[in-house]
């Protein structure tokens, strides 16, 4: 029997502030890499590639990239936004295609729990974090490493709805096929073209106020029906 839902979350830029790659790219690389980024923004290479070779080129020891780690800002509502979820009824997971290196220590600090996270692996070695593709996974993409949007169709096949967030292009697919979508960022208007329906949001605690008047409606439909 599924369950009743399940809400899917992008991390960087969605669940954060800010992506951890630009916290280290503006920190530490700043315009040393400038054309790769352009050459990423123009897809003449893809986001696994980019990332990847950002992460093990920040240069610095272990100790010091969990300094720069717990400088990821969480959304403030995020802890409790997770726990409503939960005391809904539903389930909540996490989809990136940064690396769990990085999620699993900010959750940690911050006191979540009981959270799946669906990303790349990732282990410190030689100055920096190497990414560790398993090409082998049913979720892998050669372009962003996980594709988001086989585990939200895996997802679909448990759960009789799943909300979704996210902010970015690796988040598009995934979005299309949820049945509520929030976006903000470059989602947005890519949504748009698609003609896919969203809600634009800035924090966790809007989402929230949208969550509970879809479950309050899908409650009086299964009710009434």
């Amino acid at each position: 029997m599924k369950k009743e839902f399940i809400f899917v979350s992008d991390f960087d830029g969605t669940l954060t502030e800010k992506d951890f790659y630009k916290i280290i790219t503006d920190e530490y690389l700043k315009d040393k890499y400038t054309q790769l980024y352009k050459d990423w923004r123009n897809k003449k290479i893809t986001d696994v590639d980019y990332l990847g070779f950002v992460f093990k080129n920040i240069n610095r020891n272990e100790e010091e990239i969990n300094q720069d780690i717990m400088k990821i800002s969480l959304d403030p509502f995020a802890v409790n936004f997770i726990k409503n979820i939960k005391n809904a009824g539903g389930d909540f997971v996490v989809v990136s295609a940064g690396t769990s290196y990085y999620i699993d220590k900010v959750f940690k600090q911050s006191g979540i729990e009981g959270v799946t996270v669906y990303s790349n692996k990732g282990e410190y070695k030689d100055n920096g974090i190497h990414f560790q593709i398993d090409d082998k996974s049913d979720f892998y993409s050669n372009v962003y490493g996980i594709d988001k949007s086989k585990i939200v169709q895996k997802l679909k096949q448990d759960y009789k709805k799943v909300f979704y967030a996210g902010d970015s292009e690796p988040d598009l697919n995934a979005a299309l096929i949820a049945d509520v979508v929030f976006a903000r960022g470059s989602l947005i208007q890519m949504l748009r073209l698609k003609n896919k329906e969203f809600i634009e949001f800035k924090s966790f605690d809007e989402i929230w106020c949208k969550v509970q008047e879809y479950l309050k409606r899908w409650e009086y439909e299964r009710i009434n029906s």
